[in-house]
């Protein structure tokens, strides 16, 4: 399953080349269709399902990981991302193997065929490094967004704002207040993220996937000059 058809396609072929029984399955955008697939793979008794994805939370196809290992098929990896925590996400639902699109083509075929012949595709010690490495970042992810339930509402916006790139001074004008009662919450803000500078905070914002607060009809206002 590989939402990219040429990649697909030629990982299809090169596999049909080493006497692999390999079928191309489309791509899917949604749970119930993630479901529905699974189930069909299930029903055709197939081995080993070669899974492309990118990895990130709201991917739909890390929820087929699981039922499918359950079923007794083998899953293998395929991703674009370089993020060692979300590989160790994928092997934690029980993924036999993650393999980067920079690896050679070769190595994804020579996995596939141990396999079949049983014989072990990751190495112990960095199949638990990097499971450590996912339970890390949830450990982190979950401190931080208890950070962020401490946030006012309007402490929300103001973040809204600066993540958007506003200065203190736009905000202040877009809110009808003043200035220094934007850096009073700016600092509040700060403070209750535990970080230092409100390039921390947008980032922080970023690396939790912080959903914002709907800003007030702000948005349909002119930006005011900095000031």
């Amino acid at each position: 399953m590989e939402p990219h058809p040429v990649v697909g396609e030629s990982l299809e072929l090169a596999l049909s080349r080493h006497r692999f029984d390999a079928r191309l399955l489309p791509p899917f955008s949604d749970h119930a269709s993630a479901s529905a697939l699974t189930a069909r793979i299930v029903r055709a008794r197939g081995s080993i399902v070669i899974l492309g994805t990118t990895l990130e939370a709201g991917d739909p196809w890390l929820a087929t990981i699981a039922p499918l290992t359950r079923a007794g098929i083998d899953v293998v990896v395929l991703t674009s991302t370089t993020d060692r925590a979300c590989w160790g996400q994928a092997l934690r639902r029980g993924a036999r193997a993650v393999v980067p699109k920079s690896r050679p083509l070769n190595d994804l075929v020579s996995i596939v065929r141990r396999l079949t012949e049983g014989l072990r595709v990751l190495d112990v010690r960095e199949r638990e490094e990097l499971i450590a490495q996912a339970v890390r970042r949830d450990v982190e992810l979950a401190g931080l967004r208890e950070r962020f339930e401490r946030l006012s509402h309007r402490e929300e916006e103001v973040l809204e704002h600066l993540r958007n790139g506003r200065t203190v001074s736009q905000i202040a004008a877009l809110d009808f207040v003043s200035p220094a009662t934007v850096r009073t919450q700016v600092k509040s803000i700060l403070a209750k993220l535990e970080v230092t500078s409100q390039i921390a905070a947008v980032g922080a914002a970023h690396r939790l996937g912080w959903q914002p607060p709907r800003i007030r009809d702000h948005q349909a206002r002119p930006l005011p000059e900095a000031g």
